[in-house]
């Protein structure tokens, strides 16, 4: 990345913090990494409140400074706070296709129980602006070549275990829609792609993540398929000024995708960028793969507009992305 992107990032992310002067955000899975980089950004440049609900408060007292106040409870329980709330941002949700598996009928729960205990909190508080964070996994299997919009939900097998994720997605957005139609709140929808960056846990499932240690520890990055699926990705600062673009500027009950459309690769790309820059080899052991819970090959390209057409682009490239997240590993290691 360009010092001059740099730059004009930091300019345009102060640019939106520069607008919570003096008010209340109200934050969920705010440990977990979108949402601690949301925190993060925002008492390094921001006048404004944060409150955070967390199930593990010394967790997140450890991560954050005393500007932060604490609503502890789990997302199936409403939450409770005396104070006034300006915005919601809701990034609380579990993420490892493993936990989908294993976890059924918990990762419907906490996805469409939780949803509705927020958006009634938002209802309560009369909130200026909500923000529900959603996954590219709702598009479902878009065709090769195709250039994914967000009118363009996927469908789903519901018998298919793996599949309780984005079909408990798809009804948390509905859910969103659902109470800005009927309630009034100015609630938006932002799909995002896989992200990833400084912040990252050493020992994190993800497919980056597993190519981060494999470059740290010096060992061959070994894929257990073809890495046929292609994707785009999104740098964890990104995200970050794609969340508070939506919160700010965002229209009632829209949809809106974010990722760096310029980073759309497949996974054996990606595999052989990160060996290429780190002095390993890639090799491929096909294996069975079906009770990780890994999705399908997919064909993930995204189609961004919408996002950019409200002022946000993404500025940090595929490669910045990954010694950022190498780096960070590296701290952890």
């Amino acid at each position: 990345m360009l010092k001059s992107e740099v730059n004009n990032q930091y300019k345009e992310n102060n640019e939106l913090i520069n607008q919570f002067l003096g008010k209340t955000i109200y934050i969920t899975g705010a440990t977990g990494l979108i949402g601690s980089n949301l925190v993060k950004t925002l008492l390094s440049n921001s006048g404004c409140k944060i409150v955070v609900q967390t199930r593990n408060e010394s967790k997140a007292r450890l991560m954050f400074n005393e500007r932060v106040e604490y609503v502890v409870c789990d997302l199936t329980t409403r939450p409770v706070y005396d104070g006034k709330v300006d915005y919601i941002i809701h990034c609380a949700n579990p993420t490892s296709s493993k936990y989908f598996v294993d976890n059924p009928v918990e990762t419907i729960k906490i996805a469409v129980n939780g949803t509705i205990n927020i958006l009634e909190f938002a209802k309560e508080k009369e909130v200026q602006s909500f923000v529900f964070l959603s996954t590219m996994e709702v598009y479902g299997s878009p065709k090769k070549g195709h250039k994914v919009k967000e009118c363009e939900g996927g469908s789903f097998d519901s018998s298919v275990v793996r599949n309780c994720y984005p079909l408990s997605k798809q009804t948390c957005e509905s859910l969103c829609a659902a109470y800005a139609s009927e309630y009034g709140i100015n609630s938006k929808v932002l799909r995002l792609t896989q992200t990833f960056g400084s912040g990252v846990e050493y020992n994190d499932g993800r497919v980056f993540a597993e190519f981060a240690r494999c470059a740290i520890e010096k060992r061959n990055i070994v894929l257990k398929t073809k890495g046929e699926t292609e994707r785009c990705y999104l740098d964890i600062s990104d995200a970050v000024s794609a969340i508070l673009t939506v919160l700010l500027n965002g229209k009632i009950g829209e949809i809106y995708t974010a990722a760096n459309e310029e980073t759309y690769c497949s996974i054996y790309e990606m595999a052989k960028l990160v060996a290429e820059m780190n002095g390993i080899d890639v090799e491929i052991k096909e294996q069975d793969i079906s009770k990780s819970g890994y999705a399908n090959t997919l064909y993930m390209d995204l189609d961004t507009s919408k996002l950019r057409n409200l002022g946000w682009e993404p500025v940090v490239g595929l490669e910045d992305s990954i010694k950022k997240l190498i780096d960070y590993m590296k701290g952890l290691s």
